[in-house]
């Protein structure tokens, strides 16, 4: 997820082809990472300090009693495995036979991005199933006719049976922005952080927007501060749900800041030195900022070495 992508080839122009797709269904060699509630299976050691995905054979899946006929197709690695993901309940993991002891523990993505102690292909192979099957847990009807909807190219289409209509997996663009006056940056505290988190702003791109636009927009709205100089930086995909971070650095016409309390709970500038203190884990207040699993990170990072004009 955090500027990287996974070790698979996701071979695009053959998930149409149903035989081919059916075929590494069946292959004993290939692979299913099952997903509980959209939480991934791992496997860890005792002082979880080592974290890697659990990955199951059809013979597992089969004597867990799950069918191996609605996995998501992710993509096939350098040994010409295939790789899929098997989205169920948690109400079915834990009364699979085994399950208690096969399907756990299962952990939410965000958690294991946080941690930072697995590897980062294996965050971004999870990341692509979660964001895969959360898709796929809101598209069982068709937003045209209510008719419901079938899966098609391994996962990565549904039709609906009624009138035909075809969706595919979305991705929503989120701008996330460092905001600097040249010696400062502007963070904010959401409400849903921890006590004394703070980071980049950040917003969806409405319809009709351009990046720079939303930029803009969001920060005025959020904090009233007007930007100038919008600059792209990098990206993140984020699927939770399935998300595209459009990481960007902009640069401020104005200082004075009037909080959308609706929005966020705090907003202020930061020095430098501050922001170097927050990403060390030193700041003196105790005020800290995300880990590097997070394009927050990068962005304020940037600001404190004075990369990208910040």
């Amino acid at each position: 997820m955090v500027g990287t992508t996974t070790r698979l080839d996701r071979m695009g122009p053959k998930r149409s082809d149903t035989a081919w797709i059916e075929q590494h269904l069946a292959d004993p060699q290939s692979r299913f990472l099952v997903l509980a509630d959209l939480k991934p299976v791992i496997r860890s050691n005792a002082e979880r300090s080592e974290v890697s995905l659990a990955w199951f054979s059809r013979e597992q899946l089969t004597g867990l009693g799950l069918a191996s006929g609605d996995a998501l197709f992710l993509g096939i690695d350098e040994a010409g495995t295939a790789h899929f993901a098997l989205p169920i309940s948690e109400h079915r993991a834990t009364h699979a036979p085994g399950g208690l002891e096969l399907l756990r523990p299962s952990v939410d993505l965000r958690t294991l991005a946080m941690q930072g102690v697995m590897p980062a292909d294996d965050v971004a192979l999870a990341g692509q199933a979660r964001g895969l099957a959360a898709w796929h847990e809101n598209s069982h009807h068709c937003g045209h006719c209510g008719g419901t909807t079938l899966i098609k190219d391994g996962g990565w289409r549904r039709k609906c049976w009624a009138c035909g209509r075809e969706a595919f997996p979305r991705t929503d663009p989120v701008v996330i922005m460092l905001i600097s006056d040249g010696e400062n940056c502007l963070l904010a505290h959401e409400h849903r952080y921890a006590a004394n988190m703070y980071s980049a702003l950040a917003g969806f791109i409405e319809a009709g927007e351009d990046i720079e636009h939303a930029v803009r927009r969001e920060v005025f709205e959020e904090t009233a501060v007007r930007v100038g100089d919008v600059r792209y930086f990098a990206s993140q995909s984020w699927p939770l749900p399935h998300s595209l971070m459009l990481g960007c650095l902009g640069r401020a016409q104005t200082r004075d800041i009037t909080i959308d309390r609706n929005e966020i709970a705090d907003a202020r500038w930061f020095s430098r030195e501050e922001a170097a203190q927050m990403l060390t884990g030193t700041h003196p207040g105790g005020l800290t900022c995300p880990g590097k699993h997070a394009i927050a990170n990068k962005l304020i990072t940037a600001f404190v070495k004075g990369e990208g004009g910040v």
